[in-house]
């Protein structure tokens, strides 16, 4: 039988091809040189252990009784098969190529917008925007990045700026309202905290801040404006005007701005003209925004025969009796100066001119003209006339009478003021709940449940109606008062 069909099997052929493969990648055999003669050929202990891989180290030395601790473990070289798959390595997830996407998206989307923002708020100035701000069109940014800047910063204004747009309301019909406004400060001003070791910390009030306010609150509308908080400014304020006759409105620091963390006065905020407007205050860096509508005074230290207060009056009087078309041209000219002291000697020239002047016509009317005395021959100089007061005398002595008059009504309505004052603050501590579920029903919007003890609901629903009605005529009463002032 011949084997040439055989080896022509496809089957058979593999087989053979498979065994002659295998065949030809075996490693030959190492020779068995341990039983030859030839010590020449043969290899030494010291050679088999120099090339062994299992000892890369040379023996310990035989001197040496401990045993080495070096050692390299043996290893078996690994074949790497390759099976045809993609490796992973370096190779990212479906879900991790979506967020890197969106990442980039949520990016590009980002610094567009911010990019169009920017953009747009370097538009051009408009009307509206430029009251709301206070602005003339000649002193606002007039270039793109000025414009962006200035709308970028007032981001940031609340922390900054005052709270309202406009401190005071707008002013009263011209019968009613003042025609100038006095900004008076209280920090060492009105009042000033002293120590001492039998009553400790305490708040002085300075002398004559009493007829200070009460007397020039004829003249000017009376704005109390300090850099103290509310809660540590108004219970000051409610003790120098206790019945709310002579202040007409106070500011607390909410109303100043931040500049360097200095609070600074901006009477642009005011809503007033500022050509009417006088403010008194000691500390320079807060009137900083308004320094020509600003007179500094020294500070009071608790001298109680201090009279700097009540020594400023004939000069605030006399610019509220003369009405000037613009206060700052006068408060600049006595900057720097003792205003007191240099208004003092401006009114004694006024006065001494108006003495000669008087004196003058007084003599040209005795010589040349005709008079009672000297029809039946008697002198004209045996009973001078007294000499006139001046124009600014005069209406000094009218708001004297005026005050006066005033303080005797307060004095005699005095008991009736501390039981209207008493009774509002009676119906606000009834309001006020006093439980922690009345409080949280009063915050909710309820009413709050009433105190244990009262009357059921139809006696209470009377009882408010009759405080109600009290109320109303307390605070008639009250605006006939305020009318009567």
């Amino acid at each position: 039988m011949s084997i040439v069909p055989l080896i022509r099997s496809p089957a058979l052929r593999g087989v053979f091809l498979q065994s002659a493969r295998r065949y030809a990648t075996r490693p030959p055999p190492r020779p068995d040189l341990s039983n030859t003669g030839d010590s020449s050929t043969a290899p030494s202990s010291h050679d088999e252990q120099s090339t062994s891989p299992a000892s890369s180290q040379p023996p310990p030395s035989s001197s040496s009784s401990l045993p080495s601790l070096d050692f390299v473990p043996s290893f078996e070289e690994e074949q790497t098969q390759r099976t045809g798959a993609k490796s992973s390595k370096g190779s990212l997830s479906s879900i991790e190529r979506k967020r890197r996407f969106l990442g980039r998206v949520s990016l590009a989307v980002l610094l567009l917008g911010a990019g169009v923002q920017t953009w747009f708020l370097g538009r051009e100035w408009d009307d509206g925007e430029l009251r709301e701000r206070r602005l003339k069109i000649e002193d606002a940014p007039s270039t793109r990045w000025g414009r962006t800047r200035v709308r970028l910063t007032s981001m940031f204004d609340t922390f900054t700026e005052p709270l309202w747009p406009e401190l005071l309301p707008p002013p009263l019909p011209a019968p009613h309202q003042k025609p100038f406004t006095l900004l008076i400060s209280i920090d060492d001003l009105l009042v000033t905290s002293m120590w001492d070791r039998q009553h400790g910390w305490r708040t002085a009030k300075r002398p004559g801040v009493d007829y200070f306010l009460a007397y020039l609150s004829q003249f000017f509308e009376v704005v109390i404006f300090t850099t103290q908080y509310n809660y540590t400014a108004m219970p000051i304020v409610e003790k120098l005007d206790p019945y709310q006759f002579f202040i007409a409105y106070k500011l607390f620091r909410d109303a100043t701005r931040s500049v360097n963390g200095t609070p600074v006065k901006d009477l642009s905020y005011l809503n007033r003209d500022l050509s009417k407007v006088i403010m008194l205050d000691t500390h320079p860096e807060h009137v900083s925004a308004q320094p020509e509508n600003a007179v500094i005074l020294p500070k009071w230290t608790g001298d109680p025969r201090d009279r700097g207060l009540v020594a400023m009056i004939p000069f605030l009087e006399s610019i509220a009796i003369y009405k000037p078309q613009d206060v700052r041209p006068i408060l600049e000219a006595y900057s720097g100066k003792d205003i007191p002291l240099e208004y003092a000697k401006k009114e004694a020239e006024a006065k001494k001119l108006h003495i000669e002047e008087w004196e003058q016509k007084r003599k040209g009317l005795s010589s040349g003209g005709f008079t009672l005395s000297g029809l039946f021959g008697m002198s004209s100089d045996s009973n001078p006339s007294p000499i006139p007061l001046t124009y600014l005398e005069q209406k000094r002595q009218e708001a004297q009478a005026q005050y006066k008059e005033e303080q005797a009504y307060i004095n005699a309505n005095k008991e009736n003021f501390e039981r209207m004052i008493k009774e509002e603050q009676d119906a606000m501590n009834a309001q006020m709940p006093s439980t922690f579920w009345g409080a949280a029903a009063a915050v909710m919007g309820g009413v709050p449940p009433p105190p244990p003890g009262t009357p059921g609901a139809p006696e209470a629903s009377v009882a408010s109606t009759d405080a109600g009605a009290s109320g109303q005529a307390a605070s008639s009463q009250g605006g006939a008062l305020t009318q009567k002032v």
